[in-house]
């Protein structure tokens, strides 16, 4: 920093009055309106808020990598007293690494899926001056053992395709914290992790702010998140700052309508979860629409004889008209299940009977017409939804595959479905790109529900999106169920979801349930150690979820 310090008692990080625009065409969009807050070292600050609220473009002006079109036009940053807001690419890159550095959210694209583990880890320590390969080679060794990287000699040999998705992030982490910086943005670090990987994550972070001193920037949509981690919260809407203060305080008595908002729509963090498992009684005596007996499945390892077993004889009963969730973590077998269950899957052994159908021995016409009673929506709607369609080509393409409706009653149909899933009928001429995640959910839903189907998978569907729009879908999808008699199996990891929305669920566990009743028995009374570790990596207040 050219000689500067930082005075003993000055913060580490002030933004002040910071305004930042994006160049469109002709136009210039504010992303980040007159934004202050400060960051003292050792101390976490959670900027909090919804996808397009500036939190991103926020973090990005603290390291120099706004996109090109990206400006700052008003306010200061300084860091340990030097202001660095017109720093160059090239000063920049004097302290990336060294004295800040970032986690980023997605480790798939983060990482160079073509250089091994090791050589990207080391590419820190050569960039910084260390050039001898056996010393470098020692520090990433150390250094992957320190982020908890099991078998290190084996992981600093692999590629990034051949680690799970908590290792990979393990990976970016240890490259972050390589020249221990005195700053670490971590930006949505966990947003695609299964709870348990997800809680020991923030604990290594914690665990290397508490060694080193670091002060943490904690970028993240989740309250429960940020509630459980940070010294300090700040709240963005549409680029501007709606509350900030301690943790605490803001938790207890929120002054920002839009605060309060959001700690509503917060399922681990609302004061009284509603769920209709502790009022509604399911009736055992029930028909079934789905059940499954002693289901296996196996998978064959490439062209070798080696088989891998994802599921391991599971049976599970879902009652008409009600809500069975499954719940587990990446490599539980869920994806395996509803693979399966809607006759993607070819079973191994065990038998799926939907709406009373051996899913297994359908063929042709008949699984043509099974695919009407049993609809699939996905998780992530922007890669389910084809970017070349408009909306209504998108909801109008199952009515041509399944009857032959007239144009008319075709686009009656169309905006009938579109209407009841709460988009204005100006949506239909729109594509994907230009719709918001909520409202690609929704034509997801729409799109899934337009056949009239009895029974409706839900991958993950709301895992992806901020609370307020994930507090809207929750409630279309109850309301719908209602309206429609419909049957639902609700695939998750997000346990305090699952606890508001689901009247039993099934724990799956490396392809074998191992628990399984009315939600509100199961989490209340979980009689599986699994389970009950499951329930304590939920963050935020854990209290709401088991009572």
């Amino acid at each position: 920093m050219n000689g500067e310090t930082r005075q003993a008692d000055s913060p580490l990080v002030e933004i002040d009055a910071l305004t930042i625009t994006y160049a469109h065409r002709d136009q210039r969009q504010v992303a980040v309106q007159d934004v202050s807050l400060s960051i003292a070292a050792g101390q976490v600050v959670a900027l909090v808020g919804e996808s397009g609220s500036g939190k991103s473009t926020l973090a990005q002006s603290l390291i120099g990598l706004l996109p090109e079109n990206g400006h700052i036009d008003s306010g200061a940053i300084r860091f340990n007293g030097v202001d660095i807001s017109g720093w160059t690419q090239t000063r920049f890159d004097t302290i990336r690494g060294t004295k800040i550095s970032l986690v980023p959210q997605d480790p798939a694209v983060s990482l160079n899926p073509v250089r091994t583990i090791g050589t990207q880890v080391g590419e820190m320590f050569q960039l910084h001056g260390l050039r001898d390969r056996r010393e470098r080679e020692e520090r990433v060794l150390d250094l992957l053992a320190r982020v908890g990287l099991s078998h290190p000699k084996l992981r600093f040999g692999q590629y990034p395709h051949e680690l799970s998705g908590g290792m990979r992030q393990r990976v970016l982490i240890a490259i972050a914290v390589a020249m221990r910086p005195q700053l670490i943005i971590a930006d949505e670090p966990t947003t695609a992790l299964d709870v348990t990987v997800q809680k020991r994550i923030l604990d290594l972070i914690d665990d290397l702010r508490r060694e080193y001193g670091t002060a943490v920037l904690l970028v993240t949509h989740d309250l429960g998140v940020a509630a459980e981690r940070a010294d300090r919260l700040v709240i963005l809407k549409a680029g501007r700052v709606q509350e900030r203060g301690k943790t605490r305080d803001i938790l207890d008595d929120p002054r920002s309508s839009y605060t309060a908002t959001l700690l509503a729509d917060a399922p681990s963090l609302a004061k009284t979860i509603l769920h209709r498992a502790a009022s509604a009684h399911v009736d055992s005596a029930a028909p079934a629409a789905i059940l499954v007996e002693n289901l296996v499945v196996d998978y064959s390892h490439g062209r070798s004889a080696a088989q891998f077993r994802a599921l391991d004889g599971i049976s599970l009963t879902v009652h008409k008209g009600t809500t069975h969730a499954l719940v587990g973590e990446s490599g539980s077998g869920k994806t395996s299940a509803i693979r399966t269950i809607v006759g993607f899957q070819k079973p191994t052994g065990g038998r799926v009977l939907v709406d009373g159908l051996d899913v297994s021995s359908l063929k042709g016409e008949s699984f043509r017409r099974f695919r009407k009673t049993i609809q699939l929506v996905y998780q992530n709607p922007f890669a389910s939804l084809d970017p070349r369609q408009t909306v209504a080509d998108i909801l109008t393409e199952p009515l041509l595959n399944f009857a032959k409706v007239e144009r008319r009653e075709r686009d009656r149909r169309v905006r009938a479905i579109l209407d009841r899933v709460g988009l204005p009928a100006t949506t239909l001429e729109r594509l994907p790109r230009s719709l918001s995640g909520g409202q690609r959910q929704r034509v997801a839903i729409a799109r899934a529900l337009i056949v009239e189907p009895k029974i409706v998978l839900l991958d993950e569907a709301v895992s992806a999106l901020d609370v307020t729009v994930q507090a809207q879908i929750l409630t279309l999808i109850e309301d719908l169920q209602r309206e429609l008699g419909l049957t639902y199996l609700f695939v998750s990891h997000d346990l305090a979801v699952v606890r508001q929305i689901a009247d039993t669920v099934s724990v799956l566990r490396q392809g074998r349930i191992i628990e399984t009743g009315p939600t509100a028995s199961v989490f209340s009374h979980p009689a599986e150690n699994y389970t009950r570790e499951l329930i304590a990596a939920v963050p935020g207040h854990r209290e709401a979820i088991l009572s």
